[in-house]
């Protein structure tokens, strides 16, 4: 059984006595209002709508201007609400009927109402979404009796249970106004490039490659907030720099594990900093190798069983992930209950049992002792992936498969990966987020559209897994839903049409300066309303 991510398994293993430096976050008295928060941003994504794309990437800044229906918190239920006051799903699972805070404004002074959620749902989410399209494909109709007032009416039964899960991720709510009647697919879109939202801060300024600039949203609903009067996000793509503007002072901030792992260790022991992974609870990530099933040799199982065999996860958490995580076991991590289960195949590292597969598929050696090429494209989004690339293309070198590393930026990676599908194998980090028929699932149903990232746009098609998915998706009764998705996890580790190698958090480096912070489980995705400085 694979540890669980605990604090106490992070910490320990390759971090010895270094470990000491990551302690819980220290309790400062609440800050003034006032001041720049310098943030180091290391990605910089097309556009920034997570209505459209929920990425993290996104996230980290959008989430500031754009806000959803509700949000992850510690304690309690673990969900909070924002834009919606408060949800009531029907027995039967056709509808749930959401409150509406009222009094809202967007940022361009139009009042925000049901007709806003209405037209977000069924325009945005359910046509365009990564996960919405999924989600929401079943939903019917959004009626608005008043304007604080939204149900969600479905043709099929859904569980409440997936509905409210996914909020945080998929109910980011954009201006019926602005995007009516306009392609919002489109990254050059203005909104999409410089979005108008609720949120605590407003868009101010984006200087591609140098910075992105939001100022303090003096009229929003929640009384005080925001406390800080700017967020300055510098573009610095270089971990070494970042390290560095950590110790200046230069910057305040940063998340996403923009330093590197030892580089964190060393900023722990700093003073005035503070290094740790809270805050990251809610968006748990794996990295995963992606595999092109239009590629013949990969289309077969026992190849795909051959590259497992052929890692050693226990090597790949130790020098690759430093320590920070667990060797995953299946597509749900232990942090997903009560889905998770280990009773599913699981793969020993074993090169002979990967050559006699590869040798029982037909793929012999040839004369230079290479079987086959292919076209391994690690994600260039964190270092964790791209170190993965290179450990994968010297792990299958050991078994005849010859991988030729070809590097992108980001924009280009999701091009390639998920729209021109040009690629054999693909590093991913993949997130789970809190619901498997949220972030998961939609990496092995059929049927997406190309173009549609972090998705399914593997040309694996398999009508049992589709219907394993379909039916989780539509079962209310908790205890039954939770079977499908075990079954799930067992078909996926049979099939392996994406590989799943190690969950891991993130760590965030804060001066002590930044008051209240990391007091959620996705805080750097969160809206950051209630941050100060002292």
């Amino acid at each position: 059984m694979a540890p669980r991510l605990t604090r106490r398994t992070l910490v320990q293993g390759a971090l010895g006595a270094a470990g000491s430096s990551l302690v819980p976050w220290r309790a400062y008295a609440q800050g003034k209002r006032g001041g720049v928060l310098m943030v180091a941003a290391d990605t910089e994504p097309a556009h920034w709508n997570g209505a459209i794309l929920a990425s993290n990437g996104v996230f980290f800044v959008s989430s500031k201007v754009l806000e959803p229906l509700a949000d992850q918190a510690f304690g309690g239920n673990g969900i909070k609400p924002v834009l919606a006051t408060s949800w009531t799903p029907a027995a039967d699972g056709r509808s749930i009927t959401f409150q509406l805070r009222s009094g809202v404004k967007w940022h361009d002074g139009k009042d925000f109402s049901s007709a806003d959620v209405a037209f977000s749902a069924m325009e945005i989410w359910k046509k365009l979404q990564n996960f919405g399209r999924v989600l929401f494909k079943d939903l019917e109709a959004v009626e608005t009796p008043n304007a604080t007032t939204a149900i969600f009416r479905f043709a099929k039964p859904i569980p409440s249970q997936l509905i409210v899960n996914a909020l945080p991720a998929v109910s980011t709510v954009v201006p019926k106004h602005l995007y009516e009647n306009t392609d919002a697919t489109q990254a050059a879109h203005p909104q999409n490039q410089k979005p108008v939202g609720t949120g605590p801060y407003t868009f101010a300024e984006h200087k591609r490659g140098e910075f992105v600039r939001l100022e303090r949203n003096p009229s929003y609903w929640a009384s005080g907030q925001p406390l800080v009067d700017r967020i300055l996000y510098r573009r610095m793509a270089d971990k070494g720099a970042i390290a560095a503007a950590h110790e200046s002072g230069d910057i305040l901030l940063s998340c996403f594990s923009a330093v590197s792992t030892p580089d964190a260790i060393r900023l722990g022991k700093v003073k005035g900093l503070q290094v740790s992974t809270k805050g990251y609870e809610g968006i748990l990530y794996t990295a995963t190798i992606e595999i092109n099933h239009r590629r013949k040799e990969l289309a077969d199982a026992r190849v795909r069983r051959a590259i497992r065999h052929a890692i050693d996860p226990k090597f790949m958490l130790e020098t690759v992930f430093n320590g920070f995580g667990a060797i995953a076991t299946g597509p749900i991590p232990a942090s997903g209950a009560p889905f998770y289960t280990t009773d599913v195949p699981q793969y020993a590292f074993d090169t002979a049992r990967a050559e006699a597969l590869l040798d029982e598929a037909g793929y012999k050696k040839g004369a230079d002792g290479m079987r086959f090429a292919l076209k391994l494209l690690p994600a260039p989004f964190f270092e964790q992936t791209r170190l993965t690339g290179d450990y994968l293309r010297q792990a299958l070198r050991r078994i005849g498969i010859d991988a030729q590393i070809e590097g992108n930026d980001a924009p280009g990676h999701i091009r390639k990966v998920y729209t021109e599908h040009a690629f054999d194998l693909a590093v991913a980090a993949l997130v789970y987020r809190n619901d498997p028929a949220i972030s998961t699932t939609v990496l092995y149903r059929s049927g997406t559209p190309a173009g549609v990232p972090f998705a399914n746009q593997y040309g694996y098609a398999d009508p049992e897994m589709d219907k394993l998915i379909d039916q989780a998706a539509s079962e209310v009764n908790d205890a039954e839903r939770t079977k499908l998705y075990v079954a799930f996890q067992k078909k996926v580790m049979n099939d392996l049409p994406i590989i799943p190698l190690i969950d891991f958090p993130f760590l965030s480096v804060v001066s002590d300066k930044v008051v209240n912070h990391h007091n959620t489980p996705r805080w750097p995705c969160a809206s950051w309303a209630d941050v100060s400085l002292a």
